[in-house]
């Protein structure tokens, strides 16, 4: 027989847990070329389940999906200074195609603002034009030194939204819109994760942005990942790329742009927000397969009941798998369903069937149930919902604990060692920044006194949250 999955704990090595979870769910493999990745069907599956749902609220929010070219002219990227210079590092540039060298070099897109930016002033002429919400669905390319399945790779997936509108103020509230109601519903109501939202230091800023909004969750070992980012662009590239447009007075105007993404980082935060020593755990309304209905053995009419059970699941709206596989044996095959955390695992064997009952394991908590056939059903549903609301709460508490409100910036470093820190931004002085950052410490982001996403870089009574991060 083969050996079980075996996963190393993560109070050991917690890098070291995360990479046996992504290889031995089966969710991600490294590519041949360095810092590039394959995602295999079921974290595949996962990622289309995040599609779908991000897809559904940037729609809600206006904006209409595009595609834009993968080569992006050198030329473009010099026109926006502290864009190029930010992403310098990053790129990849092609000299040679069809066995000549490029009269102009092309970069591999590490984002979309210049070719967007681009087009965005060819097709805007009028305020009628405006708002343009455009979003794509894409692979990007940055050249990543340290790569890491999921988290930092050289070619990632994402999506990413670009918008051009009247003024500033139009501009903000789209922004802080697609931060809350896309990104941070997303992240909150699907994904189980709670996260801190604020606006980003100067210095953590995106190139090329007048503000960078963020999202950042709590991982298993107290660290931060951002998760998500909304950026208002001024009229920064609007002026690079001429993007203008007549008012209503018959005036040339500027417009004002952002830009926003997330992308398949969010499925190493899904990993290391929810896992445990026994793999994967997820929230129901994310997981490809919701339900795994394993036959534990066959005969008496076990599997054709199992396959009825199946059915039913299907018919009330569940995302179900039946595990039939009675040439495997069935330890091997539920530690597998665990490793790969579907939220609900329901076992049926001969004696099930002969007392007209099933075997109900929640992977959330481990606990298992014996319900009636004739009420299964409603049982699983009613999981659902149940499962979901848990695992947020679970999270929640989790990082609440391991939040301290702090009065130094000896303390707030102490404390990110483990969690994260609050502590007032006007007493983190540049020496103390740095003296941070040396210590592997950034803040992560800012926020108002009222809790909400800081107005400005020196708002009176900001907040910094800062903590290690992925």
């Amino acid at each position: 027989m083969a050996k079980q999955p075996v996963l190393t704990p993560q109070a050991d090595d917690f890098p070291r847990w995360y990479q046996d979870v992504v290889a031995k769910a089966e969710l991600a493999d490294n590519g041949p070329a360095r810092g590039t990745q394959i995602i295999r069907p079921y974290g595949y599956a996962l990622w289309e389940r995040m599609v779908a749902e991000v897809d559904e609220r940037i729609k809600a929010a206006g904006a209409e999906n595009a595609s834009f070219p993968l080569f992006i002219p050198q030329s473009y990227l010099t026109r926006e200074a502290d864009h190029v210079e930010g992403f310098a590092p990053e790129l990849a540039v092609v000299t040679h195609g069809g066995g000549k060298e490029l009269e102009e070099p092309l970069v591999v897109r590490p984002t979309s603002e210049t070719v967007i930016g681009e087009y965005m002033a060819r097709w805007i002429n009028s305020y009628r034009d405006l708002p343009m919400l455009l979003n794509q669905w894409a692979n990007v390319v940055r050249w990543e030194l340290r790569p890491r399945l999921f988290l930092r790779s050289t070619e990632f997936l994402w999506q990413e939204g670009h918008t051009a509108h009247v003024d500033q103020a139009d501009a903000a509230a789209y922004a802080h819109r697609i931060l809350r109601d896309v990104y941070e519903d997303f992240m909150v109501s699907v994904l189980a994760l709670p996260v801190v939202v604020g606006r980003k230091t100067p210095d953590e800023r995106f190139p090329g942005a007048t503000n960078t909004m963020t999202c950042e969750a709590m991982m298993g070992d107290g660290k931060a990942l951002q998760m998500g980012t909304s950026h208002e662009l001024g009229q920064n590239f609007a002026r690079a790329f001429d993007i203008r447009y007549q008012d209503a007075e018959a005036t040339e105007q500027l417009a004002w742009t952002t830009s926003w993404g997330v992308s398949t980082r969010m499925m190493g935060g899904l990993i290391m927000g929810h896992g445990d020593d026994a793999g994967l755990r997820l929230p129901p309304r994310v997981a490809a397969t919701q339900v795994a209905v394993l036959v534990v053995r066959d005969g008496d009419g076990v599997g054709e009941r199992a396959h009825l059970v199946t059915e039913a699941l299907r018919t009330a709206g569940l995302r179900v798998t039946l595990d039939d596989r009675t040439d495997v044996g069935f330890g091997r095959r539920a530690t597998a369903w665990e490793l790969k955390g579907v939220p609900v695992r329901i076992e049926l064997g001969p004696r099930d069937l002969a007392d007209e009952q099933a075997t109900v394991v929640r992977r959330d908590r481990g606990e298992k149930a014996t319900v009636g056939l004739g009420g299964l059903v409603d049982h699983v549903v009613g999981l659902m919902d149940e499962i979901q609301d848990a695992m947020l709460a679970a999270a929640r508490a989790r990082r609440d604990e391991r939040t301290v409100d702090t009065t130094t910036v000896a303390e707030a470093t102490e404390a990110a060692r483990t969690g994260f820190a609050r502590i007032a931004w006007d007493a983190i002085d540049d020496e103390a920044l740095a003296a941070m950052k040396a210590d592997g410490i950034t803040v992560r982001c800012l926020q108002g006194p009222d809790g909400e996403v800081a107005t400005s870089d020196d708002q009176p009574g900001a907040v910094a949250t800062v903590a290690r991060a992925y």
